[in-house]
């Protein structure tokens, strides 16, 4: 699970970064170190899996805003938090911004295991449906107007016939647009067509009211 992954360490007190670091290490993860997020940003994560470490009170920049710039500035890695000052109304502000966990110092290296182990899981399995998500969208953006009309009808639920009527087509035009449609987005089924209409958000155009 943790093949591959770097963790961003991101604290002040140099000794707990390379203890941390250290332990880390010794179960196979990676970790990168820094001493504010200045210095994260300037060190720039990578693309790999991991997850970010960070300590709430820092100098410059405080975890909790830097929290809550991260999606701003494009950076989309899980955060596990860590404080030696924690309170109630700290580990709710981060726990509603989407962290992973809010570990108040000291804590037990199992417990950071654990946190970091279900972030750097988060973060496989967010990068995994980023990337089957873009590649609908490239897939997506192969089909003609036309047939995207018609993909967006039927994953709607309109029958072939239905979509004839709204889009003024004959029922076999539709048949080939359909098929046409499930062959360049490789869906072998119209419910893996519904699936795919859903991860895009494809939403079906307004019915014609023919008079």
């Amino acid at each position: 699970m943790t093949d591959a992954a770097t963790v961003h360490i991101v604290d002040d007190d140099t000794s707990l970064r390379e203890a941390l670091g250290s332990l880390l290490r010794s179960v196979g993860i990676e970790t990168r170190g820094y001493e504010s997020v200045a210095a994260f940003l300037a060190g720039g994560p990578t693309d790999r899996a991991g997850c970010l470490l960070l300590d709430v009170r820092l100098p410059g920049t405080s975890g909790l805003d830097f929290q809550e710039q991260l999606e701003g500035l494009g950076i989309l890695l899980p955060v596990v938090f860590m404080t030696g000052h924690g309170d109630i109304p700290m580990s709710v502000r981060a726990m509603k911004a989407g962290a992973v966990d809010f570990l108040p110092k000291p804590f037990r290296d199992q417990d950071l295991l654990d946190a970091v182990s279900g972030a750097i899981e988060r973060d496989r399995r967010q990068r995994a449906e980023r990337a089957e998500i873009a590649g609908l969208a490239e897939r997506f953006g192969t089909l003609s107007p036309r047939e995207r009309e018609v993909m967006s009808l039927v994953t709607a639920g309109r029958l072939n016939k239905q979509v004839a009527g709204d889009l003024g087509l004959s029922e076999i035009t539709v048949k080939i647009h359909r098929g046409s449609a499930m062959r360049k987005m490789g869906a072998q089924s119209l419910a893996d067509l519904v699936r795919m209409s859903e991860a895009l958000g494809v939403v079906a155009p307004e019915r014609r009211h023919r008079a």
